[in-house]
């Protein structure tokens, strides 16, 4: 099963551009429902929620819609095992529900490839024993088959990105390393990337030629894993959204999701 949803959904400038102007606040996570299957919630990792506020979530969704939700900063760039408790507990709602599905740990560029960071990422199925894990590297360094090989030894998935081929960036790779395969777009705007505070780097609308080079790393990846998720993260002025949607009519041309 292949799943295309975005990185976040409430965005002031999504209005116009993919929800209605005159939406609600409290309307937009279903009107993105209706359109996607998958969502991956960005705010946790800089606060863990109020359960109350994920079990909302949940309300508002159908049955078998699903939540892929960022691991809070303190697990992947303090290495504050304690936060998990917090964090597993306001993630109950969806667990119980059988909403969640997974948890996506975004490290730093400062993680490097090293035996204290591998003995940390073996501690994350103990800390969070309920949900698929997908580890997001930063730093080139962890850019070998000896990751790949760790990651499948203790049951963690890759995630693989898009981004621009910007020396020190991650490549794109298409690697499977448990059931989960995982993509996210951020953006292939190379002249932006390092401009000011960052900020622009992520407002860039893919080409369509750009997506369908990962048709068939896509079908690949599929046949590898049980479920692939694929994640727009170009969130400016609605580009994560209706890159989505035209990458989902893609699949569905070729078969790939009904």
């Amino acid at each position: 099963m292949v799943h295309v949803g975005t990185s976040g959904f409430r965005y002031k400038d999504w209005r116009g551009a993919f929800y209605p102007n005159d939406i609600r606040d409290e309307e937009l996570l279903a009107y993105y429902a209706e359109r996607f299957d998958v969502v991956e919630l960005n705010f946790t990792y800089y606060g863990i929620p109020k359960p109350h506020v994920i079990e909302r979530m949940v309300r508002r969704t159908p049955d078998g819609f699903q939540f892929w939700v960022k691991a809070n900063q303190a697990t992947t760039h303090q290495q504050d095992r304690s936060a998990a408790a917090e964090f597993n507990a306001a993630m109950a709602p969806a667990v119980e529900a059988d909403r969640l599905a997974g948890i996506l740990c975004q490290f730093p560029h400062s993680f490097y490839n090293n035996q204290p960071n591998r003995a940390y990422l073996a501690t994350l199925k103990e800390d969070f024993p309920y949900a698929p894990l997908v580890v997001e590297f930063r730093n080139i360094d962890w850019v070998k088959a000896a990751t790949h090989g760790f990651l499948r030894h203790h049951g963690l998935g890759y995630c693989c990105v898009d981004e621009p081929k910007l020396e020190g960036l991650m490549p794109r790779e298409s690697v499977v390393t448990s059931s989960v395969g995982y993509v996210r777009f951020h953006s292939r705007n190379a002249e932006k990337w390092y401009a000011g505070d960052g900020a622009e780097r992520y407002n860039y609308l893919y080409k369509t030629e750009e997506l369908q080079e990962w048709l068939p790393r896509t079908e690949e990846m599929d046949a590898d894993a049980e479920n692939v998720y694929i994640f727009f993260n170009n969130c400016h002025a609605g580009h994560a959204a209706v890159n989505a949607e035209e990458f989902k009519n893609m699949l569905r041309e070729m078969g790939i999701i009904g």
